[in-house]
């Protein structure tokens, strides 16, 4: 078992576990969905670490019933995993209640979260994404084909605050997707044109707990730390938290969060030596799913994270661009200091894309709250995932 050892003090926090649906998710965390990252091998290494709730990379549902190769190859799951959680994209009710019934009748899943915050341009200008919940009518049929098409399986709703902070979305989405049935509600507290950029408003969390009471709110934006993680709860009320961008290069952070829940002394960042034993592990898990090459070439960002914030020098982080073999890393780490320790403020420091703000466009006559009609296609087509 990989693991760090040493630890901090930390006060006990009086946080319960989630529920969503049939399932307690002890402690309350759920792993944000990422494209190219959230794939089994690293949702496998991130539990081996802490428990909570692993979410697939997004999938495309119109990929899913145009049988596309890649998209269920996105949304394949290891036999180890306990809940078979996957995130779902669309953007047509006909199309998202049939992805979501071939699903469940081939018993797929346990847990479906539908993705209505990407912010990407090119997604939003032909009303995808984070542009769905700006047609509410819309946006409510999407969550309620999937919902009534999940049968027993639990089904949640990802969302921003809205397109800007003149077009807020985020509470009457929030209520249609709980009058709708979805088991708890997501939000990613900025809007889609800040994208990545400036701070998350956790105040629009708390204003979405007020509004659902019925419904398990989970927050997402600027946890960086255990402790931002427990601040989110304590400030605004919401159930559980949604990690992103804070475990890029530190699978471990889900055993920081682990640790605060449980009440235990916080483990600190690991040394470099215990560092390159985990990120080893995670090369070789990518290698044995989708081949050497691959695996390697994928692992070259995954290097850049890992080696934030420790003082290993320029040269050996301009190397990892030509990473090609499971040797080659293991020559990168050999003539480097093991007992390197990272500066805990880079630690806490934002990482992953910092993209934004940019402005937002929709299709014209988008904003018709009372409109039903889906986007064309090109919506779904845009989107990565199949």
């Amino acid at each position: 078992m990989v693991g760090v050892t040493d630890h901090i003090e930390q006060p006990r926090p009086a946080v319960g576990p989630l529920r969503i649906g049939p399932f307690v998710v002890d402690p309350p965390v759920v792993l944000a969905p990422m494209a190219g990252v959230t794939n089994l091998a690293f949702r496998q290494l991130c539990r081996r670490f802490g428990d909570g709730l692993f979410v697939s990379e997004m999938v495309n549902a119109r990929g899913l019933m145009e049988d596309g190769e890649k998209t269920w190859q996105l949304a394949s799951f290891g036999p180890e995993e306990p809940r078979r959680s996957l995130q779902l994209y669309g953007t047509d009710p006909v199309v998202m209640g049939a992805a979501v019934r071939r699903l469940v009748e081939r018993d797929h899943v346990d847990h479906i979260d539908l993705n209505f915050g990407c912010p990407a341009p090119k997604v939003t200008r032909h009303g995808g994404g984070a542009a769905v919940p700006a047609r509410p009518a819309l946006f409510g049929a999407v969550v309620t084909a999937a919902v009534d098409n999940a049968g027993a399986v639990p089904v949640t709703v990802k969302m921003r605050i809205g397109l800007d902070e003149d077009r807020v979305t985020f509470l009457e989405a929030g209520r249609r997707a709980a009058d709708a049935g979805a088991a708890a509600v997501a939000l990613h507290a900025r809007t889609a044109r800040q994208r990545y950029s400036g701070r998350a408003r956790w105040s629009a969390i708390a204003e979405l707990v007020e509004a659902l009471p019925g419904t398990p709110v989970l927050g997402n934006g600027d946890i960086w730390t255990a402790s931002d993680a427990l601040a989110m709860i304590e400030r605004t009320g919401c159930a559980g938290v949604v990690v992103g961008r804070a475990c890029l290069g530190r699978p471990w952070f889900f055993g920081q969060l682990a640790d605060l829940f449980a009440g235990r002394p916080i483990r600190p960042e690991p040394p470099l030596g215990e560092m390159a034993v985990i990120a080893t592990e995670h090369a070789r898990l990518l290698t044995e799913a989708i081949g050497e090459r691959r695996g390697m070439q994928m692992m070259r960002k995954h290097m850049g994270w890992y080696l934030t914030g420790y003082p290993v020098g320029s040269t050996v982080r301009r190397s990892v661009t030509a990473l090609s073999t499971l040797a080659d890393l293991e020559a990168l780490f050999a003539p480097l200091d093991p007992e390197l320790r990272i500066d805990p403020a880079a630690a806490a420091a934002p990482r992953g894309t910092q993209a934004g703000p940019h402005e937002v466009v929709v299709p014209d006559g988008w904003l018709d709250a009372d409109a039903i009609e889906p986007p064309d296609a090109r919506a779904d087509a845009l989107v990565s995932g199949g």
